[in-house]
């Protein structure tokens, strides 16, 4: 029997995913404890539609990701800090800062894409950042006094 299943089920497939299984398990436990519908033309049809739907909104998703990523390819983030002698800083530059700097710059990035090594000194660095699962792009981090 096919069945549309409305949660995820171990060892047999992931919120609408369309599956086979035997009648009695279909009939008995999934449909009555709301694991599952029956496998109608109309669940089936809604279950296809909705799984085309969620298809396209990943590729849109990806596909903005990577031209967001050509964008800040080639950026240079500056980021001002307080610093003492012999180039040490008051504080440390962090993802949030960066985020900021990009922000200021027109670059909508969350902080939490970003990732970057403890920076408490002035210099080059490079931080990661992670836009998309497939796109990852290096960034680069100049640090200056203030």
């Amino acid at each position: 029997m096919k069945i549309v299943l409305l949660k995820d089920l171990k060892g047999k497939g992931k919120k609408g995913d369309i599956i086979e299984v035997n009648n009695g398990y279909a009939n008995n436990f999934l449909i009555p404890n709301g694991y599952a519908l029956a496998g109608t033309n109309t669940n089936l049809n809604e279950a296809k539609q909705a799984q085309a739907s969620n298809a396209y909104k990943a590729e849109q998703e990806r596909l903005s990701a990577v031209a967001l990523g050509e964008r800040l390819k080639d950026i240079k983030v500056v980021c001002k800090i307080k610093c003492g002698e012999n180039g040490k800083t008051f504080g440390s530059v962090t993802n949030k800062e960066i985020a900021e700097e990009l922000s200021n710059a027109g670059y909508n990035v969350d902080k939490k894409k970003i990732e970057i090594s403890t920076i408490k000194q002035i210099g080059l660095y490079t931080a990661t950042v992670r836009l998309h699962p497939t796109v990852v792009i290096k960034l680069n981090v100049e640090v200056i006094p203030q």
